[in-house]
This record gives C-alpha cells, sequence and structure tokens, in this order.
C-alpha cells in the first residue's frame, strides 16, 4: 500500500536511515524543522474545527508543519482510521511530505482522565498496569502491549506515551494505578516487557514507539499531590532513594526504548537545580543522555511552556522555550508555538545547528517506523483488527485473574467462591452481570451474603466540574460517615467487600468486620463475577502495601517503598481459593 513516489533519495527504503534523514534535512527550511519539534492534541473531525480546549483547527497546526499529534477522546476504530488516512493524505500534499505521527495515551482499561488515561472505547480492556503488576507476569504484560501494538497499528497509532516507569512509593499519589506499583524489580522486570511488545527488538515497521514515563521518577511527591498543579510541583527525596527512581528507566533504555518524557515537577533537596524536568539540563542532558546513554527522543509532558512551568514561572514563553531546548528536550508536548520557535532559530537566538539534533531524531524515528512507505493504514479492516473477540477475551481473563483476595471467611455462606444459589444484596453490581447465579434481593437483613463494590476514597480537588476532580488525590481513608454504613452492612449480613484500588486503600477497619475481602485493579462487572462465583480465580498478590492508617502514611518517605509502619496488609500478600 506505498503511497509515496521515490523521487528523492530519502523516499528510498533500500539506504541506510542515517542516509535517508541527512538527505531529507538539507530539504528542510527553518519553518519545517520547527514545526517537527512539537506535538499537541488533535480531535478527531472536521479539519477547520476548533480543537480540544480551544486550541488551534488540525488545518492551522498542518499549516505551520507540524506533523505530530495526540488524540484523546475516539469514536469507533474505523472513523479513527479514515480520520488518519485523510491527516495523512493532507500532510502529504505539502511539498517535502513527511507523513504525521500519531500519538495516544493509554486507552485500553478503566480510568477515564483526559490527563492520564482514557476508556477503553472501541478497544479490548485490561486492568490497569497495576492489575498486570499484580499478576507479576511477563509473558501477560508482553502480550498486553503486543495486543496494543496491533490494535494502535490498526488506526495508525505508531507513538504510545506510556509505559508509566514511575515507582509508587507515595502511597497518595493520584497517578499510582498507571503504574507496576511500588517495587523496583517488579517495575523493572514488567516494564521492559511492555517496551519489547510495543516495540520488539528494535523499533521497526510493525512497531509503536514506547515513550517511558516519567523520568527521573515521578512517583515521590510531595504529601502525594500531583504536579499537574502548583501545589504539587515539588519532588522530594527525604530517604535518599533518587537512584532507586532511575532502575525501570535504565532497564528501559538497555531495552531499547525509543523516547522518554520527564515529569512536571522539580526536585527538592538534591544537587540538581529545582526547576521542572524538563527545563532541567542537569537532568536531561546530564543524567538521562551522558550518564544513562540514552540517544532517542526526550518529549516533554504536555504544556510545559503554557501551564505547567514549575520553578521558572519568572520567565517568559519564549525564555522557557529556550531553557528546554538547553536542558536538552526535542520535542514539545502539547504545544503547538512553532512560530516563535521559527523566529527564534531565524534572529540567531536558538542555533540551527541545536534544532537539526531534535530534528534528526525526529526524521529517524518516522523512518524507522516505515512511515514514509506506509503513511495509510485499511480503515475497511479496522473495525474488525480493533477489540476483536481473541483481545477481549484475553483482557478479561486478566481481569479476573489480577482480583487479590486479601480474606476469605473460614466458613460460612460468605466463603468465596459463593456456592449454590444463594440470596444477594448487592452495591456496585448490577442484577443482569449475576444473572441466574443467585436471587437479588432489596435489603442486607433479607440475603444470605451482601456484596459491595468499592473504590478506594479520595478527597476532592477543584471544583466540581473542573479538571482538577479527575485526580483522585488526598486521604486514603473512608470517610467515618461510609465507614459506619459499610460495617453496619457488615455486622447485619456476612459481607464481601470488593475494592478497586487505584491508590492503596486505608482497609484496617473494614478488614475487621468483612467476612471476605478481596482487591480489583480495574475490572469489568462479568470479570467480577467470574471471581465471585468460581468461574476464575483470583492470582494476584498486592503491588504495594495496604497501610494501616493515614498517620502511618504521613510519617513515611515519599521516596521510599515499603515504609508506611506495620501494614495492614504487605507487598505481595494474596491468598488463593484452593
Amino acid at each position: 500500500m506505498t503511497h509515496v513516489d521515490v523521487r528523492f533519495p530519502y523516499q528510498d527504503a533500500t539506504l541506510p536511515v542515517d542516509q535517508r534523514v541527512e538527505d531529507l534535512l538539507a530539504r528542510m527550511d527553518v519553518k519545517d524543522k520547527a514545526g517537527l519539534l512539537f506535538q499537541p492534541m488533535a480531535q478527531i473531525g472536521d479539519f477547520d474545527e476548533p480543537g480540544l480546549f480551544g486550541k488551534l483547527p488540525l488545518r492551522s497546526l498542518l499549516e505551520r508543519r507540524i506533523n505530530h499529534f495526540n488524540i484523546l477522546f475516539v469514536p469507533s476504530a474505523r472513523e479513527i482510521a479514515q480520520w488518519h488516512n485523510a491527516v495523512q493524505e493532507q500532510a502529504l500534499q505539502y511539498p517535502l511530505g513527511i507523513p504525521v505521527t500519531i500519538s495516544s495515551d493509554p486507552r485500553h482499561s478503566f480510568t477515564n482522565n483526559p490527563a492520564m488515561a482514557l476508556l477503553a472505547g472501541p478497544f479490548s480492556q485490561w486492568p490497569e498496569p497495576l492489575g498486570l503488576a499484580a499478576v507479576g507476569s511477563e509473558e501477560l504484560v508482553e502480550q498486553f502491549a503486543d495486543v496494543t501494538r496491533r490494535e494502535y497499528l490498526a488506526v495508525g497509532i505508531r507513538t504510545a506515551l506510556h509505559p508509566q516507569l514511575d515507582l509508587a512509593t507515595e502511597p497518595r499519589w493520584a497517578r499510582t494505578f498507571g503504574t507496576f506499583g511500588a517495587d523496583a524489580g517488579l517495575v523493572t522486570r514488567l516494564g521492559v516487557a511492555y517496551v519489547r511488545g510495543l516495540q520488539g527488538e528494535q523499533v521497526g515497521p510493525h512497531s509503536v514507539s514506547a515513550m517511558a514515563k516519567h523520568f527521573p521518577g515521578g512517583g515521590p511527591q510531595k504529601d502525594g499531590e500531583d504536579p499537574h498543579f502548583p501545589y504539587g510541583r515539588e519532588q522530594v527525596y527525604p530517604g535518599g532513594h533518587f537512584d532507586l527512581h532511575l532502575e525501570p528507566f535504565k532497564a528501559a533504555i538497555a531495552a531499547g526504548v525509543s523516547q522518554i518524557m520527564p515529569y512536571y515537577g522539580f526536585p527538592v533537596g538534591t544537587d540538581y537545580e529545582e526547576v521542572g524536568f524538563s527545563f532541567n539540563k542537569g537532568i536531561v542532558t546530564g543524567l538521562l543522555r551522558e550518564q544513562l546513554g540514552f540517544d532517542g527522543i526526550v518529549c516533554t509532558d504536555w504544556g510545559i511552556l503554557s501551564h505547567t512551568y514549575w520553578g521558572v514561572e519568572q520567565l517568559s514563553h519564549e525564555e522557557r522555550m529556550i531553557k528546554a531546548l538547553n536542558a536538552g528536550i526535542d520535542q514539545f508536548g502539547g504545544e503547538d508555538d512553532a512560530y516563535t520557535l521559527f523566529t527564534l532559530i531565524a534572529d540567531g537566538t536558538v542555533s540551527e545547528k541545536r534544532i537539526d539534533t531534535s530534528v534528526r531524531r525526529l526524521l529517524r524515528e518516522k523512518f524507522r517506523l516505515g512511515l514514509f512507505e506506509e503513511p495509510f493504514v485499511d480503515a475497511g479492516q479496522a473495525d474488525t483488527l480493533v477489540g476483536g473477540p481473541e483481545a477481549r477475551a484475553a483482557g478479561l481473563a486478566a481481569q479476573a485473574a489480577a482480583h487479590t483476595l486479601l480474606r476469605n471467611a473460614e466458613d460460612g455462606p460468605a466463603r468465596l467462591p459463593l456456592r449454590g444459589s444463594p440470596r444477594l444484596y448487592v452495591e456496585g453490581l448490577s442484577t443482569a452481570a449475576i444473572g441466574d447465579r443467585a436471587q437479588v434481593v432489596d435489603t442486607p437483613d433479607q440475603a444470605d451474603v451482601a456484596v459491595l463494590r468499592l473504590v478506594a476514597p479520595w478527597e476532592q480537588r477543584g471544583e466540581p466540574g473542573t479538571y482538577e476532580t479527575f485526580f483522585h488525590a488526598g486521604s486514603l481513608a473512608f470517610p467515618a460517615a461510609e465507614m459506619a454504613r459499610i460495617r453496619a452492612i457488615c455486622r447485619t449480613t456476612p459481607t464481601v467487600l470488593d475494592v478497586y484500588l487505584e491508590r492503596p486503600a486505608i482497609l484496617a477497619d473494614v478488614a475487621d468486620d468483612a467476612a471476605s475481602l478481596i482487591a480489583n485493579f480495574g475490572a469489568s462487572e462479568e470479570a467480577f463475577v467470574q471471581v465471585l462465583f468460581g468461574e476464575a480465580e483470583p492470582q494476584g498478590q498486592l503491588p504495594f502495601d495496604i497501610p494501616s492508617s493515614m498517620a502511618a502514611v504521613e510519617a513515611s518517605h515519599s521516596d521510599a517503598p515499603f515504609d508506611t509502619a506495620d501494614p495492614t496488609f504487605r507487598f505481595g500478600f494474596g491468598l488463593r481459593y484452593a
């Protein structure tokens, strides 16, 4: 399905990639080069409609020679593929015919936050990375990443803005769900498997490029607050474990990860400058490039020039751009101001030689991915290739397996798996999902067993309906009124509690009252019911400690794994049915 005429050496796939890069680079003007260094969000739809969050229409972005785009909300697989092909057609109208690279945040699980991850939609649905970590299998993670790769390829997504290799050492952090947990060894093993599943042994025409994040490890957030917001901009290392957070990235680099994203925050109390990591030359050039030997693409997290420029608030927009480039950044995620960069190059403030260094990396990636040879996808096959029966079945099996049994009644009606046809009082679970396995009743006192599906608690940040509300941060303890309600049900009827642990939760009180206690890390009703009735078995082990109290959390070191006193359940704990 080759659509590019071989008129110039850079279009000749028989030539070495480096030779093709140099030939194309020599033909590019400053506008072409500047546009390559930006990766804004794009909205699937009409090219002339305003972009997401008030941004420019897609046609205007293409006119700026921007040809990397991050997509968020999506319709069907076929519609994504059709839009992708239309974008490529438009990009090929420009003289050099540089194809577009489309990227995506994770979209195969249960989280729906436009800043972090999106609901699966047409894609197959799997547990969150925490669930894959609970299973702990490198083979399962590589299988998941390979499914992601194939489904992305079918619609034209060629860069994954994942995996997230942060260590979840601060239990309150809102992004814990996207990690592989708190143990550096486990995160390292699974991170390498993830990169391998997306890229293969090396990046090629059948790869999806992996962008590992958030360098140098985004887990040790002060008080667990997230640096999307100014009150969460500080990363702290009271336990002296800065180097521990580098371990998964070192392994990913050795495995050939193609791209890396620094986080928004800045380091406090280290030898590094206290500015956001993408502005931090000691981090990007000194540590990542020179010490760790990474020569791939470094792309900033989204919006560091216009929104999240922590530690450099006093600088102008232009000065922030210059500082990030001097730090060693190759591309600005979520930004589109190619004109300012063009001006800075034209007036000599930024050298064209410096920009060429990044342009080479970005072009090399397009050539390695085979985009010049095959910029289009088969839109007619997209709905068949994405979210097919085999992938959905594998995702459902993984959801079920990731359930982690923390307590099982020694006997009685609430011992798992449930047997017979019990009368159930349920919350968070539909009657349709139960089917004919049991009789659903209206109140706990009518039931043989109560089954409650809960979500790890959080404190609301921001006003209702605002962006901040997507971030589940703050206390891990259930509010007193909710705790009293749950305990009253447990004392009325033998109760099974299933808790969605997108972060650790304080379970000490409910663990004493529930007959059986189980955790999930992103599971559909169908997956949970299979586990509840023994049609599938929980195979998970906790990917982090479950703290005993908020006092223990507050007294712990944010950068140290397993640092809360007397946890209720320890990392690696998980019972079995047999």
